[in-house]
């Protein structure tokens, strides 16, 4: 397969190899009758930076570019997107060929140390995880419940690809109830990393967002988020012991098992506004 590759800066060219996100298949019912549906795709990616092997990601293949940036953001590799020259993403030989303007510094050093994390598919961090922690500083914002429930209802809209073939997690970059990018994915730090891609094109500041994942709240994804700069990181799923110690520790106002009207404040009650408290139903045994 050939793919065109179009400047998407004076500095920066991407191909644009998106594909489709889910596969149609026949599946058999519980009453041996055939129904037609999707599944979702799972295609591996391997990365090279200037021609060295670094990892090869599981994803569904639909916004590889902005996964490769992303995931070179979150890793730390590169410190700023405009040492990035090109991003070229053959299916072919499912690889994602980087090149940089200048050689990474101490890449050697940094590929030594990996540390396997929980994500989806087993998620990896490359170098010390907790190296630049300390540099972190995050704003302290108002967080209001009326806001939670009007962004939940605004999710709903959402969640194309779990509806039609599940098998996904879904995150989204949010400022107030507007989602501003919302992706679908194989593993939830794939998610979190083609998200990381998108606001490092845009040059998008994160002191006004909130992040919403699908997925569990682990180190790994408070991690990325703070570094992202955003402070407000919300789930529908719980919350690690880790994730809690460093969300507690980065300021990371931290807010999962959001569904319907229920939610729990883990870290970040100084920030919480009660202006839409649901009424209790009579007889109902606490969350």
């Amino acid at each position: 397969m050939t793919v065109e590759s179009t400047s998407v800066t004076a500095d920066l060219i991407l191909s644009d190899a998106g594909l489709d996100s889910t596969l149609a298949v026949t599946a058999l019912d519980e009453y041996g009758e055939p129904r037609e549906g999707h599944v979702a795709a799972e295609r591996a990616l391997t990365l090279y930076l200037n021609k060295r092997e670094l990892v090869t990601l599981m994803t569904l293949g639909s916004q590889p570019e902005m996964l490769v940036l992303g995931w070179l953001r979150n890793q730390r590799l590169v410190q700023q997107v405009e040492q990035v020259a090109v991003i070229q993403v053959d299916w072919e030989t499912g690889a994602a060929a980087i090149q940089t303007h200048e050689e990474i510094p101490d890449l050697d050093s940094r590929l030594s140390r990996k540390t396997v994390t929980t994500g989806c598919g087993q998620g990896t961090v490359f170098g010390d995880m907790m190296e630049d922690l300390e540099k972190i500083s995050l704003p302290q914002i108002e967080l209001r419940q009326s806001l939670i429930y009007g962004l939940l209802k605004a999710l709903d809209q959402h969640n194309q690809i779990y509806r039609r073939a599940g098998a996904v997690h879904g995150c989204a970059l949010c400022r107030g109830t507007d989602i501003l990018h919302f992706v679908e994915e194989v593993g939830r730090h794939n998610a979190v990393d083609t998200i990381a891609g998108h606001m490092w094109m845009e040059q998008a500041d994160g002191h006004d967002k909130i992040f919403y994942t699908t997925g569990r709240l682990t180190s790994e994804m408070v991690i990325k988020v703070a570094q992202m700069g955003i402070p407000i990181l919300l789930s529908r799923s719980g919350v690690t012991q880790m994730g809690l110690e460093l969300a507690q520790k980065l300021g990371v106002t931290l807010v999962a098992r959001a569904k319907g009207e229920h939610f729990l404040i883990y870290h970040g009650k100084e920030q919480f506004v009660y202006d839409q408290p649901p009424k209790r139903k009579t007889g109902s045994a606490k969350a």
